[in-house]
């Protein structure tokens, strides 16, 4: 018990800015493992956000109080999902080989395609959740956590289904990438099925916003593989960022024909 409580604080510690406690160390091995924690990782941000968006509400308007609610996620996480969509925009935007792309992402300098990426994908977020605010908040909770568990499992999917691509041993990533097992697959995949089969029992039709997630999430690995053969820290963080807003706009476009 002791183990797995270690573990899941570890998925903490690194997806997050939330404190843990001090027996919790940064072991290489415990970090792999923590990789099933991912989408529960998912249901802490959504919480999180919501829990400003419904204060939020009592003082502010639905306009001001999303964008309390996302710069909650955005601090919960250190913007970490956010600078992986960024790097990418700049490296497959800015370069035409691999050795290029790579070291494009890993500047810590933001550029013009990293800034437009990040300014279209923010705004997406907010319209999308600001049509979806209309809903009960109980199904907004819902909404949020299902989208953000489900676009970390497609990051899992990505990491399981391809290889590492970055050769220094430094980099954050990389004990994460190594040797994902079938069984932190499994579990990853039951922390997205819990929220998901409610928001199936609200409407079953709810049910095809796997398709585009699939979708989206297998070109993007394809399109990972084509330039650098593979995947970075960065690659996975853009894969949550985009399924995450894929996922709203389902949602959106399933209750708007509901």
């Amino acid at each position: 018990m002791k183990r797995e409580l270690q573990i899941f604080f570890t998925a903490v510690m690194f997806y997050t800015r939330i404190p843990c406690p001090r027996w919790v160390d940064h072991n290489a091995s415990n970090l792999n493992e923590a990789t099933r924690y991912f989408p529960l990782i998912g249901w802490i941000v959504a919480s999180v956000s919501w829990l400003f968006f419904f204060l939020s509400r009592y003082i502010f308007s639905v306009e001001v109080s999303l964008l309390f609610s996302m710069v909650a996620g955005i601090l919960v996480t250190g913007a970490f999902h956010e600078d992986g969509w960024a790097d990418v925009c700049d490296g497959f935007g800015g370069g035409w080989t691999k050795e290029k792309i790579l070291a494009i992402m890993k500047d810590s300098r933001v550029g013009t395609y990293g800034v437009t990426g990040l300014i279209f994908m923010l705004a997406l977020k907010f319209f999308s959740l600001q049509q979806l605010a209309i809903v009960p908040l109980y199904i907004f909770l819902l909404i949020g956590i299902v989208a953000h568990a489900l676009s970390r499992l497609a990051a899992v999917l990505v990491m399981f289904t391809s290889v590492y691509v970055r050769e220094d041993a430094d980099s954050k990533a990389k004990p994460v990438a190594q040797q994902l097992k079938p069984r932190n697959l499994l579990m990853a995949c039951v922390w997205v099925a819990m929220p998901l089969a409610l928001l199936v029992y609200y409407d079953v039709i709810f049910l095809l916003i796997i398709i585009p997630v699939m979708l989206i999430t297998s070109y993007l690995r394809w399109y990972f593989i084509k330039w650098i053969g593979g995947y970075t820290g960065d690659c996975l963080g853009a894969t949550q960022q985009v399924n995450e807003v894929v996922i709203y706009l389902s949602i959106l476009a399933l209750w708007n024909y509901m």
